[in-house]
């Protein structure tokens, strides 16, 4: 009976094969999130629905609650998603060279379609507390180990000292970034993240240490 079956299976009886490719469900996902960049895109962050987003990827509403809890985190996730690949730090063996090339990917991406969605997601963050949660923890954090690592390379290469303080660091190799980026007051090119690099980092150079206060 067993070889029966066996043969009967050969011949198409049994269980179909699985097409190659990716998976149903990681082609549903790949759709739901490049549904939510056009549709965030042409109509913002307000107008965006969970609805019209699985409407979109033509998949259920439960397929979308399935991976992602609110419309916050799938936004953020969808950002995240489409530009980790683009702003992935690189290792040259030079900590100012990195972080130039990972800034200069920043800029682009901000002047580039993408930055529209930045801008929606910092906007309606500021008193959506979900919203700017999840770009934390979705899209800024996992950037931000990369950037530790990198300066730690740095450290332990001797470029920058092992006392710096990373946040401060980091805060104000891309704080100017957003400002630009939000103000509009100047513009966003890679002059300026060269010239913002070199004078960040070269202040944290070993034997740069910073001056006290004079003491009236």
């Amino acid at each position: 009976m067993r070889q029966k079956s066996s043969a009967q299976g050969k011949r198409g009886g049994g269980c179909p094969k699985r097409s190659p490719g990716r998976p149903r469900s990681e082609q549903a996902r790949l759709a739901i999130l490049r549904s939510t960049l056009k549709l965030l895109g042409e109509n913002g962050f307000s107008e965006l629905t969970i609805e019209d987003v699985a409407a979109h990827a033509a998949v259920g509403k439960a397929t979308v609650y399935r991976w992602w809890p609110n419309k916050a985190a799938l936004i953020a996730d969808a950002f995240a998603s489409s530009t980790t690949r683009k702003l992935h730090f690189p290792d040259t063996g030079s900590v100012r060279t990195d972080m130039r090339q990972q800034m200069r990917q920043v800029i682009k991406v901000f002047r580039s379609r993408r930055g529209r969605i930045v801008s929606a997601i910092l906007g309606a963050g500021q008193s959506d507390r979900e919203l700017i949660t999840a770009f934390r923890e979705r899209f800024l954090w996992p950037r931000r180990r990369e950037a530790y690592a990198t300066l730690q390379r740095g450290i332990l290469r001797g470029e920058l000292r092992k006392d710096v303080d990373m946040d401060l660091i980091l805060d104000s190799l891309y704080g100017p970034i957003y400002m630009r980026f939000l103000i509009r007051h100047d513009r966003l090119t890679p002059d300026f993240v060269d010239r913002l690099c070199k004078l960040v980092l070269g202040g944290a150079r070993p034997g740069r240490q910073p001056q006290a206060r004079r003491s009236n």
